[in-house]
């Protein structure tokens, strides 16, 4: 039965959209993201792929998220349907899901299991089951979890190869056909016939860039904001960062004039996109510009190193009245690992500049956790904080380091719960009434290090964890029962659950 509640908030949110591409055709694929909406739509990846099928002729999609008041209660999931017709998710012919990190593969397996989809693609039947294709930002690092549950897998920038797969899959009705034919595209990774081989990443011709979503929503999680990219990629190098200048050739940019185009005259606020905003040669020109049309602007990267005074004044021009910019590691030495620019020179100045021009706080993003990492440079982040707290109120973003794959430090291993917690706790501890510090969870940390650094086996475990309630407490027990663990004599492998 559909809950009336739902069903209001659905035609709610609809009735709210502006740039909806209302489209039917003979060919229609359920457009999924394993996150409740206001995430969907705050993913400018999600949103590009959503309008180069409604873009494409013969083709349309209907967009299914998972539900905001079961996200992680599998018994209270609905059934999931799309937004536009209320199709059930199980009679679409394709499942097309976007998957932006390793947490994610837990919304899938939901949003299937509530479907009554067999998750797993070996257990379904092709004359009755959906085709299940995937891509997404972790494509570009490591989707071999993702491998038991999709008959294919688009690696990388997939605004172009998307289309092709489709016509492949509309075309081609019998499943050995269609598998074949879609091994035989670059890029495509089919993990029956492939195996763990992975093909190389795809990258979009540079016309196609910037991407930009067709859809505004107040509620989104970027509420009513018009998203576009400036650039795709980074020129920089840093060691952690799957986005670096090794990926795809690294930073490709949109030019001004382009990107002031395609921004509709009513939209209010504008996100600008990218691995590296503020990199931008004319970033600073494009903010004052859309300041001076009275619209508010938002960037997704700030490098602090790159914030200068005429750029902070852009900013507060735009609306803002936090500055928000990364320190990145807690300490000088820790930084330096990272092959980060940022100084403390540079976060000086940034202190200086959000108080000269008006704001509210300084925020800044930083990992711990780090190899090598020690109390130290703990102290040394209390030291350096507490300095800038003096110059203008400062809170701290903190993540607990995870190792990716395809970066210099794939392989490193998790610093481990507990010691995670108490840096976090003497971090806490040394700057109470100072400055703001607040982290996302260790525990959750670890489960996402053991999936990016895992394959197909720890996929499996994210099925036996998500039936068994998707708590940490599940999720604990299903890698411990991995029968191969990380192996310590190689860095990418070493004992999961040994990491707590």
């Amino acid at each position: 039965m559909k809950s009336p509640n739902r069903e209001a908030r659905i035609r709610e949110r609809l009735t709210a959209e502006v740039g909806r591409l209302d489209k039917q055709a003979p060919f229609t694929v359920a457009l999924t993201y394993p996150s409740p909406y206001g995430a969907a739509m705050s993913s400018l990846g999600y949103q590009r792929i959503y309008r180069a099928i409604m873009e494409s002729s013969g083709l349309a999609c209907e967009r299914v998220v998972l539900d905001d008041e079961a996200e992680n209660d599998l018994a209270a999931q609905e059934h999931p349907a799309s937004l536009e017709s209320r199709t059930p998710l199980e009679e679409f012919p394709v499942i097309a899901v976007s998957v932006a990190y390793e947490i994610e593969i837990g919304g899938l397996i939901r949003l299937l299991d509530a479907s009554n989809i067999p998750a797993l693609r070996d257990e379904r039947d092709p004359e009755r089951h959906p085709f299940l294709l995937a891509g997404g930002p972790l494509t570009f690092s490591n989707p071999l979890p993702l491998a038991p549950f999709c008959d294919a897998i688009i690696i990388g920038e997939a605004e172009e190869i998307t289309v092709e797969v489709l016509r492949v899959l509309e075309s081609t009705p019998r499943h050995h056909d269609r598998l074949a034919a879609l091994a035989k595209i670059a890029h495509v990774f089919v993990p029956e016939l492939h195996g763990a081989v992975l093909p190389t990443v795809a990258k979009v011709p540079d016309e196609m860039i910037p991407a930009w979503a067709a859809i505004r929503t107040p509620h989104a999680v970027l509420s009513d904001m018009f998203l576009i990219e400036t650039e795709r990629g980074c020129s920089r190098r840093c060691t952690y960062c799957v986005m670096r200048r090794s990926t795809n050739g690294g930073m490709r940019m949109a030019s001004m004039e382009k990107i002031l185009e395609l921004i509709p005259s009513d939209a209010k606020r504008v996100g600008l996109v990218g691995a590296a905003v503020s990199d931008h040669p004319k970033i600073v020109s494009i903010v004052n510009t859309l300041a001076d049309q009275g619209r508010e602007v938002g960037l997704s990267s700030l490098r602090p190193d790159r914030l200068s005074d005429d750029f902070v004044g852009a900013l507060a021009r735009g609306g803002y009245r936090t500055l928000t910019t990364a320190m990145d590691g807690p300490s000088e030495k820790m930084r330096e690992q990272l092959e980060r620019k940022a100084k403390e020179k540079h976060l000086i100045r940034c202190a200086e500049l959000a108080k000269k021009h008006g704001m509210d706080r300084l925020k800044l993003y930083l990992m711990i956790g780090l190899p090598n990492e020690s109390d130290d440079d703990i102290d040394e982040c209390v030291r350096f904080t507490t300095e800038l707290s003096k110059i203008c109120p400062v809170a701290l973003g903190i993540a607990p380091f995870c190792a990716k794959r395809n970066t210099p430090m794939d392989g490193q291993g998790f610093a481990g719960i507990s010691v995670v917690e108490k840096r976090l706790e003497r971090l806490r501890r040394g700057l109470r009434g100072r400055a703001d510090a607040r982290s996302t969870s260790a525990k959750w940390a670890w489960v996402e290090y053991v999936l990016a650094q895992g394959g197909p086996e720890e996929g499996l475990a994210v099925l036996e964890a998500v039936r068994d309630g998707g708590n940490f407490a599940a999720y604990k027990k299903a890698f411990s029962r991995l029968s191969t663990r990380i192996d310590v004599a190689k860095p990418r492998r070493t004992l999961a659950i040994a990491q707590i």
